[in-house]
């Protein structure tokens, strides 16, 4: 079975002796589990698996029912250590404060009890962490497979991994694109939604919610200002409730609006959104093409192409802790603005030999970005860049 890097990252922290809750976070369907079942399966060392999925939210005393099984299963065998693992912890209110009183104990008592966290939902995740648990706990970013892991693992070509993105539980469905399109539909979109954010989230309005991201996966790679969405919502209500949910549709790894690239803060926030899947995969579920109808239609490539570019991007992001934005001024626009500790890099993706590039050398003057350059027809390879290590850079 293929092993993602972060394969490598969780076993040798288990590995260490016990000084920090390892939390692993990522959207739905990115292969968490899987990777954390092949390195306990890999390991000397005796652990339990837990899942928060369907215990009620309110049921803090679960959590610490797991606890006690676990200190009873090691006292009992007489384990020198054991992990225990809780899969979907942000299900549980208040979970950090539960899990703090538990591992503090632990620590008091110097049992050797390793803990495990993972979570979809990164805010519910970090705002858990950053309340209760600082100081106690270290991040493992994952987030959904880039090019070479699906190439890698599936064999996909570059041009269908662009248009199906990096799910790899559709993989096997690519081909048959009514079954591929219902199992984004149901297995990733309606459980994200339903699970994830209704769940968990007062929403006055879910079927607004639901609209809002059907009509942003259709336009991911473009601009759309809220005022346009609520032209075309049903009960669309304002702008502050359409940011709120693009905001909430961010936090579970589906879809994000990035910012228009400006050193005034206040004009960056009031800016019109550029509309971004994470996986193409939720893009090309509302596609009214198939992926050989697309392949000959230039102007539906380059679409297709931007938005698989964007996803790679914006998933590095999540990972590498880098900000992205776009940046346009009148008719000058570069389509990606990548920013870390300083160092900016400017990004043109160009799907087909019509689309302007004089945004990008405007650019170039006005910011001296630290790198600069064309991604497609007239300057790197999509698969040269989706090869590359992006951390290098800034």
């Amino acid at each position: 079975m293929y092993k993602r890097a972060e394969y490598q990252v969780i076993k040798s922290r288990l590995e260490e002796r016990r000084r920090f809750i390892q939390v692993v976070m990522g959207a739905r369907q990115i292969g968490k589990s899987t990777v954390v079942k092949q390195v306990l399966k890999d390991l000397d060392v005796p652990y339990r698996f837990f899942s928060a999925d369907n215990v009620p939210a309110t049921n803090r005393a679960w959590l610490s029912n797991c606890w006690a099984a676990v200190r009873s299963l090691k006292e009992t065998n007489g384990w020198e250590s054991v992990i225990l693992v809780i899969d979907e912890i942000q299900k549980i209110t208040n979970w950090s404060e539960a899990v703090k009183k538990e591992w503090d104990e632990d620590t008091f008592y110097d049992r050797n009890i390793k803990v495990l966290l993972l979570g979809s939902s990164r805010v519910l995740l970090e705002k858990g962490l950053s309340e209760s648990l600082a100081g106690r706990f270290e991040e493992i970013r994952m987030s959904h497979w880039c090019y070479l892991e699906m190439r890698e693992a599936f064999g996909l070509p570059l041009d269908q991994y662009l248009f199906y993105g990096g799910y790899p539980g559709a993989a096997s469905f690519i081909g048959d694109e009514d079954r591929f399109q219902q199992y984004i539909q149901s297995a990733i979109i309606e459980t994200t939604i339903n699970k994830d954010i209704l769940m968990d989230t007062p929403i006055s309005k879910p079927a607004l919610l639901r609209q809002t991201f059907e009509l942003g996966a259709a336009y991911s790679g473009k601009l759309l200002s809220l005022n346009k969405m609520l032209g075309s919502l049903q009960d669309a209500g304002n702008t502050a409730t359409l940011a709120g949910y693009i905001n909430l549709l961010c936090e579970t790894g589906l879809l994000c609006g990035l910012q228009k690239f400006s050193i005034d803060n206040a004009r960056r926030k009031a800016s019109i959104p550029k509309l971004q899947v994470y996986n193409n995969a939720l893009k090309m579920v509302y596609s009214p093409l198939t992926f050989e109808q697309t392949i000959i239609d230039r102007k539906a490539w380059g679409h297709i192409f931007e938005s698989g570019i964007g996803a790679y991007l914006v998933s590095q992001a999540f990972i590498h802790r880098f900000e992205i934005f776009y940046w346009r001024e009148r008719n000058d626009e570069v389509d990606f603005i990548l920013r870390k500790k300083g160092s900016i890099v400017a990004i043109e993706v160009k799907g087909n030999a019509e689309k302007r590039t004089e945004g990008l050398d405007k650019f170039r003057r006005k910011f001296n970005p630290t790198a600069a350059f064309i991604v497609g027809d007239g300057g790197i390879g999509a698969e040269e860049f989706l090869s590359m290590d992006i951390t290098k850079l800034f």
